[in-house]
């Protein structure tokens, strides 16, 4: 009973944290143009720091990057962020990604991701899906170091890669989740 009370204290405490941490990012949105200017740096950095995005970056019909995702929990878990959709160096449109989760996880972490749409059917689904859900619809391929370092213009064959950079805090566990990218009009 005790080690029961001990979880319950710990939800409580951690909840309304996890809770003011999510909506400080939330209560604060950034301009469509700051978000657009975050979203443009850090794809340069992405570049600069992998020839494999770069690769990407050259043959794909549009980028989506999420400069700053937020995501945190305990057992019950929620991330959100903003991105900037990319066809070539113009700016086409800005999205959100929202995701709950639950399992067996705690932490509180930030970071970014690039999803590389390789197809025009990848992005024709994305602006037609009214809200797309990660896990349903084009494949996606996660791109680590290790599959980075085989990527060639003849080895690209899905139709959309994803990075994930500039990962800061900790966030460990097992869980399952679902994510749903909406575009925004700002």
């Amino acid at each position: 009973m005790r080690k029961h009370a001990r979880v319950i204290g710990v939800v409580f405490i951690l909840v309304p944290a996890i809770t003011a941490l999510m909506y400080s990012a939330v209560a604060r949105p950034a301009s469509a143009d700051e978000l657009d200017d975050d979203a443009a740096a850090a794809l340069r950095s992405l570049y600069e720091g992998s020839p494999a995005a770069r690769v990407l970056g050259a043959k794909a019909a549009s980028i989506l990057v999420f400069p700053n995702i937020v995501k945190a929990g305990f057992l019950f878990g929620a991330q959100f962020g903003e991105g900037t959709l990319f066809q070539g160096n113009r700016k086409v449109a800005n999205y959100r990604s929202v995701a709950g989760s639950y399992g067996f996880q705690a932490g509180v972490q930030t970071f970014g991701y690039a999803m590389f749409l390789m197809t025009n059917a990848a992005v024709q689904y994305l602006d037609q899906s009214g809200g797309w859900e990660l896990g349903v619809g084009p494949s996606i391929v996660i791109v680590d170091a290790g599959l980075a370092r085989n990527l060639t213009t003849s080895t690209l064959q899905s139709d959309i890669y994803a990075f994930v950079f500039d990962q800061r805090g900790l966030m460990a566990g097992v869980g399952i989740q679902g994510s749903k990218i909406t575009r925004v009009n700002h």
